[in-house]
Order: structure tokens, then C-alpha cells, then sequence
């Protein structure tokens, strides 16, 4: 057994680039984990310099100073962001309220539904699982507008904070623009001379972050648009509330789409009932998601989501549970990362016995 893990040891981590590279990673997932709370201005400004890198590097191509495109980029940024929070969030705020307030009403409208069912299949559905039922759903909604109320207060608390990130990040994320390549410098003063897995996994990496982010918000805005408009048209009550749900759920693959098509269904049923305008509703939604699984991702994702749905699930459980929001934000760089190590770790640093002879 001891030879076994001596062998092992010795054609895994021989390679001084070898330990280098798991060193890196261990400080690196550390520094996340235990100051991640402290990090999160920093890891939110690196998510948007990500961004916004692109439209600076096509003004530098057409002879603009840097300086300059990195100042014009993040001004019509943080304008768009001011029209988007004072223009949508009070209705999407309203829209919250009105649907918290209407929540007896849908348990009473939940009630009815489930007696009519007891009614006609009470083989199927006894009237104490009814009954437990609608208790357990009372108490959830219960629940969910104490944990509504909870964070409205947490957030007044936090305003002062807040205050500070408005200004703290766009601080950051323009000298990280700026000054990119000299930071990069001095990134590299503190890592190890023997970096030469890791700059070849970085390398492989930086680029496929780069277009994850910038594909991921591009998918927001489609999928959250598109879903706006549809449900509008469809005259579907808290369209606005319910098409950017629609559109923040792509943050989670798979499970986001399952998890947000309850609201969907829920407010579409207490609105129409079992109808025609019901099944349009449904049908459009569903049309939106299979575009968005068989078009935008493929065209968006095609190098960053080459991964088996069953590892990106696995991922996303994984990277949520230790890292929360970023982890799940970052699951599907985070496993390709893994898979870039692993293709990158040599497999053997041993020379043979006949290499020379």
C-alpha cells in the first residue's frame, strides 16, 4: 500500500511545476473560502473588468489611448446600470409587493383547487393529504415574506455599504482596466518560478472566462427580455417581475430553469385557470427555454460548457456549496478548470528505463 501511494506520489508531483500548480490552486481556493465575504468588491469589479475588456480592446484597435477607452467604456456602463436600477427596480418592486400581498389568495385559490380534485379522484388524494398540503404551502409562503421583510431590513442596515461599493467598484474596475498588464506583473512577483503548468492551464482559462461572463450576461439580457415581451403580450399579471426571474435563473444551469418555471406556472394558473391563455403562457415559456438550451448556449457557450450536463449539475452543487453565489455563478469555469488541470498535470515525470540506453 505504502509503495503504491510512494509511486503515485512520485509521477504525479515530482515535477516541481507540478506542486507549484497545486500550491497555487490550495491558496487560491482558500483565499476565496475563508475571506469571500471580505473579497466580494474585488471578485464583483474582476467580473466586470471581464466584461467590459472586450469593447476596450476593440477602441484600442482603432487608436484610441487605452486611458481614454477604459474611461468612455465604464461611463456608458455605469449609465446603463443607473437607467436599469431607477428605471426597472421600482417596478419590479411593486410587482414583489403586489404578489406578496395576494399570496392568501392563492392559498385559498390552492385550497379550492385541491378539494375539487379530492372530489373527483379521492382514491388519489385523501382529504388528510390535502389538508397537509395546503398547511405546509401556507407556511412557506409564511415564510418566504418573513425572509422577504428580513432582507428589506438587513438592506436598509447595509446601505452604508452599499454606499461604499458604488464607489469602490467603479474605482477598481478602472484601474484594473488601466493598469492591467502591470498588475498582471506583479501577480506574477509572488508566484513561484517553477509556473509553467500554471501559466499554460491560465492561459487556456483566461480566455474562456473571459467569454463565459460576457456570454452569461448576453444570455440574461435575451432570455429576460424575450420573456418580458412574451408574458406582456400574453397579458400574464407581474410580467416584468416574472421575465427577469426567467432571465437571472440562466445562472444556474439546468436547475435555475426548473426551479423558476414553478412561479411561472403558479401565477399563470391562479390568473387563467386550466385554459387556453394558461397553455399560451406555458407554451411560449417553454419555447423560450428550448431556444435558450438549443441555440443561445451552443452559439454563446460553445468552448466554455463542452461538459457532460451530469458534471455541470455536479459542479454547480459542489462550487454553490463552498463558495454560494460565485460558486454557482463560476461552476462552469470552475469544472473546466479541474478538467484543464487534469489535462495539463503530467501524468509521469519519471524518465523510462530505456529513454538513453
Amino acid at each position: 500500500m505504502l509503495e503504491t501511494l510512494s509511486n503515485w506520489y512520485n509521477k504525479r508531483f515530482s515535477d516541481p511545476d507540478a506542486i507549484a500548480l497545486a500550491l497555487i490552486l490550495l491558496v487560491g481556493a482558500a483565499a476565496i473560502y475563508f475571506l469571500g465575504g471580505i473579497l466580494t468588491p474585488v471578485l464583483v469589479s474582476l467580473v466586470i473588468a471581464y466584461l467590459l475588456e472586450w469593447p476596450v480592446n476593440r477602441l484600442v484597435a482603432c487608436g484610441v489611448r487605452r486611458i481614454f477607452a477604459v474611461g468612455f467604456v465604464l461611463f456608458v456602463f455605469v449609465w446603463i446600470c443607473s437607467a436599469i436600477l431607477f428605471g426597472l427596480s421600482p417596478l419590479i418592486w411593486q410587482q414583489a409587493a403586489n404578489l406578496l400581498s395576494e399570496v392568501p389568495t392563492i392559498v385559498s385559490r390552492v385550497q379550492v383547487y385541491l378539494l375539487e380534485l379530492q372530489q373527483q379522484y379521492p382514491n388519489l388524494i385523501s382529504t388528510e393529504q390535502a389538508s397537509t398540503f395546503i398547511d405546509d404551502i401556507t407556511k412557506q409562503m409564511m415564510q418566504g415574506g418573513k425572509t422577504l421583510v428580513s432582507m428589506s431590513f438587513s438592506s436598509l442596515f447595509n446601505l452604508v455599504a452599499i454606499l461604499i461599493y458604488l464607489v469602490l467598484v467603479p474605482l477598481m474596475i478602472f484601474f484594473m482596466l488601466k493598469d492591467k498588464e502591470e498588475l498582471i506583473r506583479g501577480c506574477l512577483r509572488f508566484m513561484p518560478n517553477q509556473r509553467r503548468l500554471a501559466i499554460k492551464v491560465w492561459l487556456e482559462m483566461d480566455l474562456q472566462i473571459g467569454k463565459y461572463i460576457q456570454g452569461k450576461v448576453i444570455e440574461i439580457v435575451v432570455v429576460g427580455l424575450a420573456s418580458v415581451i412574451a408574458f406582456a403580450l400574453l397579458d400574464l399579471r407581474y410580467a416584468i417581475l416574472l421575465g427577469v426571474a426567467v432571465g437571472l435563473s440562466v445562472l444556474i444551469p439546468y436547475i435555475g430553469a426548473a426551479v423558476v418555471t414553478i412561479p411561472v406556472a403558479a401565477v399563470a394558473l391562479f390568473q387563467f385557470g386550466v385554459s387556453a391563455e394558461f397553455w399560451y403562457v406555458m407554451i411560449a415559456y417553454g419555447i423560450i427555454q428550448a431556444i435558450d438550451g438549443n441555440v443561445i448556449v451552443p452559439i454563446l457557450f460553445s468552448q466554455a460548457v463542452n461538459l457532460n450536463p451530469v458534471v455541470i449539475i455536479i459542479a454547480v452543487l459542489f462550487f454553490g456549496g463552498l463558495w454560494g453565489f460565485w460558486g454557482v455563478f463560476f461552476a462552469i469555469p470552475l469544472a473546466a478548470l479541474v478538467k484543464a488541470v487534469i489535462n495539463a498535470w503530467p501524468a509521469s515525470s519519471q524518465p523510462k528505463l530505456d529513454e538513453g540506453v
